[in-house]
């Protein structure tokens, strides 16, 4: 089995968090990069939306991943926001369908479940285990542990794929 590079992402109007993983042949995890994508919440919607896509199409094609991790969204309480998170997460998967990467989506409890093991784990929790995972020196931000979490989560997923496979 080859090597894959993964690319997570955790969408947001306001901060988007990335990370990408590469899987050895293997099978070893590899942390590459990761952070936040910031856009200015004084600005209009469509105003950031371009921004982020701007920025992400740059990560994309500086990274090259063959595949991309997104969270699904989930139903908030405040409709706006769950549409504004809607907007981000079409964006993302738009920056990536332009490369022709293809996208996965895995709900929060499932990504958290695969990292942690507790579909119902706490941000604090996620970003100890994303450290201990990839062996990183200190807990990435939170937003950024999300989309590296999402890349882990879909490197976990394929692997299991590929046992069962034969």
């Amino acid at each position: 089995m080859a090597a894959v590079r993964i690319f997570g992402i955790d969408p947001g109007s306001r901060l988007t968090g990335f990370g990408a993983v590469e899987c050895d042949r293997h099978g070893r995890l590899h942390y590459l990069t990761s952070g936040c994508i910031r856009l200015a919440s004084a600005r209009p919607l469509a105003e950031r939306l371009r921004e982020l896509h701007a920025n992400l199409a740059d990560l994309l094609v500086e990274l090259a991943p063959q595949e991309v991790s997104v969270e699904r969204v989930f139903m908030a309480r405040n409709a706006d926001s769950a549409l504004k998170l809607g907007h981000a997460r079409g964006v993302a998967m738009l920056a990536a369908a332009q490369r022709a990467v293809p996208v996965v989506e895995y709900s929060a409890r499932q990504i958290k479940q695969a990292v942690v093991g507790h579909g119902g784990a706490e941000k604090s929790q996620v970003q100890h285990m994303v450290a201990a995972l990839l062996g990183l020196p200190a807990r990435p931000q939170a937003d950024a542990a999300d989309a590296l979490a999402a890349a882990l989560c879909h490197a976990h997923c394929r692997a299991l794929a590929a046992r069962l496979a034969g």
